[in-house]
Order: C-alpha cells, then structure tokens, then sequence
C-alpha cells in the first residue's frame, strides 16, 4: 500500500495542479483492490467506470437523464460479473498468489464457490473498498484545506496524531449515508416504539454529528479521543470488513502527500456526487508546488 501511494503521488508530482479525486484518491484504493483479487491494470479503467455507475446511479454525470436507472446498475453489475468470471476461469490450475486464485484452485469440496458466488464477492469488494475509501481521501483533503491549524498539528506530528486524524475524517465524511435494516424484536430507541419487523433507515452521517455524543460535532479535530463514531457501520456483525485496510489506506496516502507535495490543498470547492446512499466527492480541485519535496 505504501509503494502504490508513492507512486500515485510521484505520478502527479509536476503538474501542480490535478482533480484529486480522479488522479489520487481513487487510485489507491483501485488499484489495491483490483491487484487483491488478480484483476489486470488493463482493466482498472472499467472497473472504475462502472463502480461509478453502480453508486453513483442518480447522477446524470454516471447515468444519464434519459436512460433508465434499473437498467443502468443491472447492465454495470452484469460487466463486472462477466469480468471476473473471464478471470477466475484463466486462474483455474494455476499457482497465483492473489486471493481469486486462492478461491479458486483451494480444495473444499463441500464449500466451493460458484461462479455467481465469485462474481458478487467481487463486485461488493470492488465497489464497497474502492468508493468509500476514495471519498474518505477525498473529503480529508477537503477537511485539511479548510482548517488550516488542524492540517499543521497532523503535519507536525503525523505519526502520533495519524490514528485520530484517521478517525476524525472517516466520522465526518461518513462515506455511507444509511442502511437499511429490519428490527428482529420489538424496542423501544429514543422514546420510539419499534415493532419487531418495523424497517428503519440508520443515518450515519447524522448519527456522526450526534451533539450528545460528539462535542462540536461540526468540528473538524486531528486529535478527537474519544471519537466513538459509527463510519465502519457500528459494532456487530455488520462491522466493516474492510475497516483495517480503509484506515491503513487513508494514512498511507496522507503520509505520502505530506512527504512528497507538502503544501496540497483543495483549490476549489468538492464537485458532491447526487446521491443519498454515498457521501461522496467526484472532483476535487488540488494545487501544489509543482516538483514537491525530494522524495524519500
């Protein structure tokens, strides 16, 4: 992860100028993702676009107006189905490292995975590990740009303050919105009566900004303790999978940019996606000394 952050940022090291979502915060995640399940840098490209299409449904950047929205997820999942169904069968046999072929050539008869199996595995990895870490980059540069003192506390001291900073940014961006869920038994939640079976819509990202919980929920603090905040889904079985990897990506990338292009910012302000399930960032303005810092 190290490696691949440095080489995103040394990519981009003298333009001075780049829309930070495109050329940075999507790229790490993309490529780490795609590289764990064996898919082909050739094929970055689509699975980027059609992520896009998957979460980004209700933005006529993604689907169009005038195209039918049903239509458009089925056909972008069916894509990625197809694609790695194309690149498990060229696995079969072989002696890859990545984790497709370890799905498909390890001997568990009673627990194979079919090929439908495979393909939704896949997507969810895809499209849960690339966007929501991509719009937790993104809106962290956002955050930092904006406050300027809070940028020069993590800068000064990156790796004492990486964890909470970390963590400050994923419960402000709150990459997920809600989720829906069903209530097994009857409750009662906030002087609310629930009935077992009642469906109920958890916000996150108001649930992040909670004034009980959070003081100066608003505020963006690098250095927050206790910052109990729900981003990776709460406790439970529903935790998120990926939450080690989210983290250890954010910090990576982070630790990179301070490093190589120390004075980034967002130049503009975020391009927000037009959805209510994904609180995300399509394009992000950033500017930079062109050249950076001597690379490490």
């Amino acid at each position: 992860v190290q490696q691949v952050a440095r080489d995103i940022v040394e990519r981009i090291a003298d333009r001075g100028q780049v829309d930070f979502v495109v050329d940075v915060a999507a790229a790490l995640p993309l490529k780490i993702v795609c590289d764990l399940m064996g898919i082909p840098e050739s094929q970055f490209q689509f699975v980027f676009d059609r992520t896009n299409i998957i979460l980004g449904a209700g933005d006529p950047e993604y689907v169009a107006e005038d195209v039918d929205i049903l239509t458009a997820l089925l056909t972008a999942g069916g894509e990625l189905a197809q694609l790695m169904n194309e690149v498990a069968a060229g696995k079969k046999g072989g002696d890859g490292t990545d984790l497709t072929s370890v799905l498909m050539n390890t001997d568990l008869e009673d627990d194979k995975l079919t090929d439908a199996d495979l393909a939704s595995f896949f997507i969810l990895l895809v499209v849960a590990g690339n966007e929501t870490t991509r719009n937790a980059i993104s809106w962290g540069l956002h955050y930092l740009t904006q406050n300027p003192d809070q940028r020069a506390i993590w800068q000064d001291d990156f790796d004492t303050v990486a964890p909470t900073a970390v963590e400050e940014i994923v419960r402000l961006a709150s990459p997920v919105t809600f989720m829906r869920r069903t209530a097994l038994r009857d409750t009662v939640l906030g002087g609310v009566d629930i009935a077992e079976g009642d469906k109920l819509a958890m916000f996150y990202l108001a649930a992040n900004r909670d004034e009980e919980l959070f003081p100066d929920p608003v505020r963006f603090d690098v250095r927050r303790d206790p910052n109990r905040h729900v981003g990776f889904g709460g406790p439970g079985p529903h935790f998120c999978l990926g939450a080690h990897l989210a983290r250890r990506e954010i910090r990576v990338m982070f630790e990179a940019l301070f490093s190589r292009l120390p004075d980034i910012e967002a130049s503009g302000p975020p391009d927000v996606l037009q959805s209510n399930f994904i609180h995300g960032i399509k394009h992000l303005p950033a500017t930079f000394t062109p050249g950076g810092s001597v690379a490490p």
